[in-house]
């Protein structure tokens, strides 16, 4: 037992001092604050060194307690010290003597109120001791010991985990030795409810008691083992934070040093410059949102770059900028005669296209589409429509183009997304109504991957296009104010829907008086200048552009001219570095001793010098070029055989060729046995170059009956045109490209179907002075003019003269103009 408790008498009544919030037990010290008017009054009734019975409240909120709202279990209680306050209060320490319990009310006698002040009625009550079963006990038993042992390992388990408890009062418990006084001064500390902590009081028993502590101990660490815990995350989780944001701050300061801008800087900066660029409020709205998102995220996330770049492409669209136009006609016509010599009906058509955009006031209209053989300018216009115009020019190439995402762009949820190739080009340009030039569009392709010239409806669409939506930036964005210019060369190869939204205009070629002056006047004094070469070093003669033209280039336009022009500069350029020479004429023995031997030259008379050899001509999407028909025969069966890798259509045209002058063999002389006891053959050179169309049919029909007749051809003399069973000549196209191919190679005289008189007009006023144009109906006009053949019998004619029977017996339709 513990020999150092208070001593004391237990007195039969004693004044009660009812408290709230606390709970006193037996040997412990405690201050309390008395303010009640009752107990102030007990208080200095019982004076220092008095006793006072020390009871805890039921219910915090009664104000004037009676005995019944006391709790029945109390503490009998020494006064040590009162304290005086300023505002009337007292402080009183009070040291617990034992453990009590009230009996009922006091005897009036014990504690009289002197006088009639009722503030001074005290509040007591009877009391007895409460038994704790260690009276009489000599020494604890083994169970009680055992519980005492258990509840001090509790005890330091508490204090090492409680931090306000210091770690000295672990030796203070472990020597105590008393199981009532651990019991309750554990009791007193530990972090339980007023409640709780009165039930403890409430048990006398000491085991019963020591039990009850155990239970509150083993929940308590429980708490504290859990709040610990939950103490440590938080401190790892405030230590990251507190090194995350040391690190931040570092980094700014970093930042601040090297002229760099942290995240939460860059946000507000792309806010600034969201608010500026004047972009339409709901696209504003959206970038702010993923603004918003942005700042919120980590700059480490991988989300966070999605968006600042996302917001970076809105930001750099020119929502707003325009160029101001130029629509002067005069000076558009001067532009495109600065930069583009000929082409009068290409120069014609794209100002009266400008006209219209300045009459009308807005650009929707047709998309211009130059059409044309590789070389003749086609991107040089679009360059020269955008600075005659005074827009940005930006050149999108289309040729192999096969995703149709390249058009519209790539969602944001794939990595490395980026916007179509039209939003791109706009942000190139910086401004939302440049020139932009489609090159190739007739090379765009398709496969599983998606149709792009599908996907180019919408934009070259002047009714949908002002609403063009991207799939990047999934917001729409006017592209009506966009003039579009694109290039082909084969318009076949356009989708029917997209060619429709495109005004063609057409560009076939150059003529070699053209090609002269654009040698003359473009060619020689970029390269010149190119290689080093000022104006007086190099000058050449016109023969000797006109020999370059004509034996080292064979093109409808002047690209292989230009590469031809600067190996001479090249060669020249050398002599100059070396100091052989000062300056250089360019004559045609310089140029055949820097090129070399020539590389064309006019065959025409030598391969047309035999019967069964006739020059046709054909269409290629390079240009014009001329077609050798060649035929032979052997004995055979009549067979007809046909090589040079003709397609479907010119071997029907072969068929017919044939078909007619078997029918009309008598009327020429000819023997049937020409036809059952040989074989014929027929095949066009440069057979690795596949060949199609119906023009070479009266080619084909002229060279099988210049075999049959042995009748040679006149080898100035070229054709073209289409057949029927019924001996008429139809049109072609490619007129103007076929007659420049002829010219070439050096061709006098061209046959053409009457039906392409009208197109007469496109060839150029040199080419119609300087060559023969024959227009004819039928293949008996063609056998006459080309080999000398006439009918002797009355054939029928084709639909186009009537139905009558008639005799062939005139000249051809010769044009005025062949005659000059």
């Amino acid at each position: 037992m513990n020999d150092t408790k208070p001593e004391f008498t237990l007195p039969r009544s004693a004044l009660i001092l009812p408290v709230r919030n606390a709970v006193l037990f037996p040997q412990i010290k405690m201050p309390i604050s008395v303010g009640r008017p009752r107990s102030v009054a007990a208080v200095l009734k019982a004076g220092e060194s008095g006793q006072l019975a020390i009871v805890t409240q039921k219910d915090k909120q009664v104000e004037d307690p009676a005995l019944g709202d006391l709790y029945q279990i109390a503490v009998l209680a020494r006064i040590e010290k009162i304290q005086r306050m300023t505002d009337g209060t007292l402080t009183v320490l009070v040291h617990g003597l034992a453990r009590i319990s009230l009996e009922g009310p006091a005897d009036p006698e014990d504690f009289a109120v002197e006088g009639d002040d009722k503030s001074k009625t005290f509040l007591s009550a009877k009391i007895a001791a409460v038994p704790t079963g260690l009276e009489g006990m000599a020494e604890v038993t083994v169970e009680i010991q055992a519980l005492v042992k258990n509840i001090k390992q509790l005890g330091r388990r508490i204090i090492s985990l409680s931090p306000s408890i210091p770690d000295e009062a672990a030796i203070f418990v472990e020597s105590i030795n008393d199981p009532d006084y651990l019991c309750d001064l554990i009791a007193t500390y530990m972090n339980s409810s007023e409640i709780e902590k009165q039930e403890v009081l409430s048990t006398g028993n000491v085991k019963a008691r020591l039990e009850k502590v155990t239970r509150l101990l083993t929940k308590e660490i429980d708490i504290l083992e859990l709040s610990k815990k939950i103490q440590g995350d938080i401190k790892d989780e405030v230590m990251k934070n507190q090194r995350e944001y040391y690190l931040k701050e570092q980094m700014k300061i970093i930042q601040r040093e090297l002229g760099q801008k942290d995240d939460e800087d860059e946000v507000e900066d792309l806010k600034t410059k969201v608010k500026e660029v004047k972009m339409p409020e709901e696209t504003e709205k959206i970038a702010l949102k993923e603004l918003d998102r942005m700042g919120r995220m980590s700059p480490n996330s991988a989300e966070h770059s999605v968006i600042r770049n996302y917001v970076e492409w809105l930001t750099d669209m020119p929502w707003s900028k325009s160029t101001a136009d130029n629509m002067e006609i005069d000076h558009a016509e001067k532009i495109l005669n600065e930069d583009h010599y000929g082409l009068e009906n290409v120069k014609k058509r794209i100002i009266e296209f400008l006209a219209v955009l300045k009459l009308k006031g807005d650009l929707k209209g047709p998309i211009l589409c130059l059409s044309g053989p590789p070389g003749v300018g086609k991107t040089s216009l679009g360059k020269s429509v955008a600075r005659a115009l005074g827009r940005e020019f930006v050149r999108i190439a289309l040729g192999g183009v096969r995703d149709d995402a390249e058009i519209r762009g790539h969602r944001r949820t794939y990595v490395g997304a980026m916007p179509g190739r039209f939003i791109q080009a706009v942000k190139r340009a910086k401004t939302n109504n440049p020139v932009i030039l489609l090159d190739e569009i007739d090379k765009l392709a398709s496969d599983f991957r998606g149709d792009p010239a599908s996907a180019l409806l919408e934009v070259l669409d002047p009714e949908q296009n002002n609403t063009f939506t991207d799939h990047y930036l999934d917001v729409p964005f006017d592209l009506s104010k966009v003039l579009f210019v694109a290039t082909a060369n084969m318009l076949e190869n356009i989708p029917a829907a997209l060619r429709d939204r495109l005004e063609i205009i057409s560009i076939p070629g150059y003529t070699e008086e053209e090609k002269l002056h654009i040698a003359k006047d473009y060619l020689i004094p970029e390269q010149g200048a190119g290689h080093g070469l000022k104006k007086e070093q190099i000058t050449f003669t016109d023969d000797a552009v006109r020999k370059l033209i004509a034996s080292y280039t064979r093109e409808a336009g002047v690209r292989n001219l230009k590469r031809e022009v600067a190996n001479v500069c090249r060669g020249v350029a050398k002599d100059v570095a070396k100091g052989t020479i000062t300056s250089q004429l360019v004559d045609e023995a310089v140029i055949e001793k820097i090129l070399g031997k020539e590389k064309y030259f006019s065959d025409v008379a030598e391969r047309t010098g035999k019967p069964g050899v006739v020059t046709g001509l054909a269409w290629t999407p390079v240009g014009g070029d001329i077609l050798f028909i060649e035929a032979t025969r052997m004995k055979g069966k009549g067979t007809l055989t046909l090589t040079g890798q003709l397609g479907d259509v010119m071997k029907e045209s072969a068929k017919a060729a044939e078909s007619y002058i078997r029918s009309m063999a008598s009327a020429y002389g000819i023997p049937d046995s020409a036809f059952t006891d040989y074989d014929y053959h027929i095949h066009v050179p440069s057979g690795a170059i596949p060949k199609d169309g119906p023009s070479a049919g009266n080619a084909m029909l002229t060279a099988l009956t210049s075999l049959i007749t042995g009748r040679s051809i006149d080898p100035t003399v070229a054709m073209t045109g289409e057949i029927t069973l019924r001996g008429a000549v139809l049109a072609v196209g490619g007129i103007k490209e076929k007659v420049l191919a002829a010219r070439r190679a050096g061709i006098k005289s061209v046959l053409l179907p009457d039906k392409n008189r009208k197109d007469l007009e496109d060839i150029p006023e040199d080419l119609r002075k300087t060559m023969n144009f024959i227009f004819v109906k039928e293949m008996s006009e063609v056998l006459k003019i080309s080999i000398g053949l006439e009918p002797s019998l009355t054939l029928p004619i084709s639909s186009d003269t009537g139905n009558k029977a008639s005799t062939v017996k005139k000249s051809a339709d010769i044009s005025p103009v062949a005659k000059k």
